[in-house]
């Protein structure tokens, strides 16, 4: 019978132990006037999306949107690659970008040319995480290129940040298009 006693009580004990965090984190809530973690600090996020059409099949505009093949026909864009060496456009690829005094860290979630889709999630420490998901289709000679940024601030110094950026997004579609489908027309040369 003693050992029995000794058992219920170890579990109890385990049982406490292992409940404890969540106790804590919901008397940290109480105290804060909220009802669970994160209650109270919403950070900005935003979700933007635009369209256009590449002037050529999908065969053609498809490595486009690797991040090292981006380079031919975007002036401004310069990944740092980290993984794979030589830079290559695949499917978990690494990379970081430099944006002003901060460099951001890239990485490739998807990159399913059978499915025409590319994903990208990139994070600035301390100010946001984004992710960028295009879906390429085809269209007979010509191929529909639908782009989406999901942007979130990790900070309240970066929520206006995120809602200036997602006025970019928002209008980006017809720079991308007219960039895209110049280098498309001169054969692929810039």
């Amino acid at each position: 019978m003693k050992g029995a006693w000794v058992f219920v009580i170890g579990a109890v004990c385990g049982v406490a132990v292992m409940a404890l965090p969540r106790i804590a984190t919901h008397l940290h809530g109480a105290l804060r006037g909220s009802h669970g973690p994160g209650t109270g600090d919403t950070r900005a996020h935003t979700e933007e999306k635009f369209v256009f059409t590449a002037k050529s099949p999908i065969q053609q505009v498809w490595p486009l949107f690797g991040a090292d093949k981006e380079r031919v026909w975007s002036p401004n864009w310069n990944p740092h690659f980290v993984h794979p060496i030589p830079a290559n456009d695949e499917a978990g690829m690494v990379f970081t970008v430099a944006h002003d005094h901060m460099r951001s860290a890239w990485v490739n979630t998807q990159f399913d040319e059978k499915n025409g889709r590319i994903q990208y999630v990139y994070m600035i420490p301390e100010a946001l995480v984004t992710v960028i998901t295009l879906q390429l289709t085809a269209q007979g000679e010509q191929t529909r290129v639908e782009v989406q940024y999901n942007r979130t601030a990790l900070s309240p110094e970066a929520d206006a940040h995120v809602k200036h950026m997602a006025d970019g997004d928002r209008t980006t579609g017809p720079e991308w298009e007219k960039e895209v489908n110049d280098y498309l027309a001169k054969g692929g040369e810039r």
